[in-house]
Parts: C-alpha cells; sequence; structure tokens
C-alpha cells in the first residue's frame, strides 16, 4: 500500500460528475457541456485563477441538488417550474466542504433570472451566477438528434433574445463572442470532451490528498443517498460497518480510510437507476432487477477512470460478488476478491439487513445473524470476515447506528423540509 493517496482534481470531479448523467442519453455530458461553456466565457472575462476555478466546480457539479433522474430529465427538458428546490439542495450540500462555499453560492441562484434580481452585476458571485445560468439554459438548448452546426444559430438567436430579461447584457456579449467560433460548438458536442477538460481545463494540475478525496467522496455519498428517504443513511453504513471490521482486522490508517471512501461510493451507479425503481413497495420484476444489477458496474466504470484510486474501484463495486462466481456483475471467483473487497460485501449485507426498506422492516439481531451465517456456510461470504463482524456484532452495531444518526438527522433537518414545502406548494 502506497504511504500517500492523492489524485488529480479534476480527474476526480469530471469522473464524479460524469455519474450524475448516465442514466439516460438526453443527459450524457450535461455537467460538463456546461462547464466547458462556464470555462470559455470565463476566461474571456479574464477572471483570476481562482475564479475560474470556483466556476468550474460550480458548473461541474450544478445539478446535484437533482436528486432523482426524473426530476433531472424534467429540469432538462424544461418541464419542471420549481426551479429553486434543487439550487438550494445543492447549496446545502457543497457548504459541507469549506474551500466551495463560493461555488455553492454560485448554484443558488444559477436559474434566477436577471430581471427578478436585485443585486448588482459587479458582485462577482452575482456575475458568475449568470455565467452558470446562461451556460446551463444552452446546453438545454441543444437537440442531440441534430448536427450541432445545423442548430448553432437559433441557439444564439435564443439567447440574444434573453438579453436583459433572462441574462445580463455583460453575460450575453461574453457569450457572443466565443460562440462566434465554430469550434466552440464542435467541442461541446465532441465525444473529447472529458479529455479536453482534464488535460487543459483549470484544475489539470491540481491534486488533492486522502483527507480532501474523502470530503468529495462524502459529498457524492449524500447524492447518492439522499435520493430516498429509505437509502438516506445506507453508504453511511456500509462505510462505518466496512471501516470498523477495516479496523480489526487490522489493516493500516491509509487503507482504512481508503475503505471508508469506497464504502462512501459504492453506490455511485445507482444515480444512473431511476428512483421508480430504488423506492419500489414489492419485489422487482426480471426486467427491473436487470437494471438495478447495472449499478455496480457503473460504480466501477466511473471510479476507475479516476487515476490513483483504482483500488477503490475494486472495493466499491465488488459488493454483490460472492466468492462462488454467483454475484454480479462481473461473477468474480473467490481468487479475484481481495481482503477490501470482502469486507465490503460484507458490511453491505450486515447494513442492507439492518435498514428499513420499502418492502420490509429492518431485521432484527437473530435475523441478521442468522442470514450471515447461512452466507459464510455456503461460502458466499468470507468466513473469516464474516465471523470477525459477528463476533464484535454489538460495538459494530452500534457504530454504524451513531454514523447512521448523523446522517439521518442532517437529511431530515436539510432535506425533508424543502420536500414538505415542495407539497405544501403543489
Amino acid at each position: 500500500m502506497q504511504r500517500s493517496i492523492a489524485v488529480n482534481l479534476g480527474n476526480l470531479v469530471l469522473s464524479l460528475s460524469d455519474a450524475m448523467d448516465l442514466a439516460n442519453p438526453s443527459l450524457i455530458q450535461h455537467q460538463q457541456r456546461t462547464a466547458f461553456i462556464v470555462w470559455e466565457m470565463a476566461k474571456v472575462a479574464e477572471l483570476s485563477n481562482e475564479r475560474l476555478e470556483q466556476n468550474f466546480i460550480a458548473a461541474l457539479l450544478h445539478d446535484i441538488g437533482a436528486f432523482s433522474l426524473e426530476e433531472k430529465i424534467s429540469l432538462h427538458n424544461f418541464k419542471i417550474e420549481n426551479l429553486e428546490s434543487h439550487c438550494i439542495r445543492g447549496e446545502i450540500l457543497l457548504n459541507n466542504i469549506p474551500w466551495l462555499k463560493d461555488s455553492s453560492e454560485i448554484i443558488r441562484t444559477h436559474h434566477k433570472e436577471w430581471r427578478y434580481r436585485n443585486e448588482s452585476i459587479d458582485n462577482h458571485l452575482v456575475f458568475e451566477s449568470q455565467l452558470l445560468s446562461l451556460a446551463d439554459y444552452l446546453e438545454r438548448l441543444i437537440k442531440r438528434d441534430q448536427y450541432i452546426l445545423h442548430q448553432h444559430e437559433d441557439i444564439i438567436l435564443k439567447i440574444k433574445s434573453g438579453s436583459g430579461s433572462l441574462f445580463h447584457p455583460r453575460v450575453v456579449e461574453l457569450f457572443l463572442t466565443v460562440s462566434s467560433r465554430e469550434e466552440f460548438w464542435l467541442d461541446i458536442v465532441s465525444p473529447r470532451l472529458y479529455s479536453l477538460l482534464l488535460n487543459e481545463g483549470p484544475f489539470r494540475k491540481v491534486e488533492i490528498d486522502l483527507p480532501n478525496i474523502s470530503l468529495i467522496a462524502g459529498l457524492f455519498r449524500n447524492i447518492i443517498d439522499f435520493r430516498s428517504r429509505f437509502t438516506s443513511t445506507h453508504s453511511s453504513g456500509v462505510a462505518a460497518s466496512a471501516s470498523m471490521i477495516a479496523r480489526i482486522f487490522g489493516l493500516t490508517e491509509a487503507e482504512i480510510k481508503l475503505i471508508e471512501v469506497a464504502g462512501n461510493l459504492h453506490d455511485l451507479g445507482k444515480l444512473a437507476i431511476p428512483n421508480s425503481i430504488l423506492d419500489k413497495p414489492g419485489k422487482l420484476t426480471k426486467e427491473e432487477m436487470a437494471v438495478m444489477k447495472s449499478h455496480t458496474y457503473y460504480t466501477y466504470y466511473v471510479i476507475n477512470t479516476i487515476g490513483g484510486i483504482r483500488q477503490i474501484a475494486e472495493w466499491a463495486a465488488y459488493h454483490h460478488e460472492r466468492l462462488d462466481g454467483s454475484g454480479y456483475p462481473f461473477h468474480c471467483t473467490a481468487g479475484e476478491l481481495n481482503t477490501g473487497a470482502r469486507i465490503m460485501m460484507v458490511a453491505d449485507i450486515f447494513t442492507a439487513l439492518a435498514e428499513d426498506r420499502p418492502y420490509r422492516k429492518g431485521m432484527s439481531k437473530e435475523g441478521i445473524i442468522r442470514i450471515l451465517k447461512q452466507f459464510s456456510d455456503q461460502k458466499l461470504l468470507d468466513p473469516g470476515i464474516a465471523n470477525l463482524l459477528l463476533e464484535n456484532f454489538d460495538d459494530i452495531f452500534f457504530y454504524v447506528a451513531e454514523k447512521q444518526s448523523a446522517a439521518r438527522e442532517f437529511y431530515e433537518k436539510q432535506f425533508a423540509l424543502i420536500s414538505q414545502e415542495e407539497l405544501a406548494a403543489s
């Protein structure tokens, strides 16, 4: 195990933002395209490197508050009236990371039309929120089934018509400057956009260490879990149980922290699964289960594009594998499943069994122990790791409950209230 862990910040955030847009063809690269448009306008505006970075990351994460696939599609297709709720959620989520506070404020008002703003455009956060507003609006105007240079002139006219009402005229002028080149439009829809942003974008030389990787993983854990009240503490529980099992097993502090990151990101691929499946109160159909089985594939696919943390990709994505090869989606066998993956498999089952789900209540201690022993005896789970959990059941159970309680309190205090306000307004 390497002594220090560091990853490129652009690589990390580009890959994780990619997970938010995997679920539907109409959403692919929405965050990245929006970030590219903001970046191009910000360069012409001659923003400082620090401001470029804050704007870039705000654009890459601007829809993090849209928790469901259904909400994202409605937003993208201009079919949702309440544009503020996901902006508020996004601000709350980003505020948990101190160095992203400015980005959170940009996200908070990125759907507010200029004619309804009473602040000065000389306020940098107002100006930058307008950059994001125009970029997001522009990307949603692009028809994905039509060649970009057959539609860009109509899009330009549409943006110009919003000058002074939707957008400040200064921001529209910046857009007109960058949009005069065909290259700009071709870059937006280019399949190599990820590579362009990674190798030429504002974070190309910025690396972050393990503590900051953990902060970003915690942010995405909340995005993943807060899609449903039934899963609002699941990843917190998996991360807590996996890290405690790892500590009892005797792994190093660095390995324990990486296990925790893997636990926080293990269900990242569920961002590609519709809420209608995640929240279904009954047993999934064969077709629905086939969709559900893709989530671990996407977890691996996304995390594996982040250089320096390949081990986390395997630990996170293998949580539904089984030692006899009967798991999914890779059908790994015992020889392909290392200690971290085996810990994650046990932690995920333990946490899932203890939780309430739409179709059942959480199991009792006796029920959890019975199933874990059954899986262990059948050599589906590693007997040694399963026994570690069983031998320390109460300590692990209470540690997980403490971590999940904190996550539940944050969710209910910050997000349940927003949902109630939406219902009252509907």
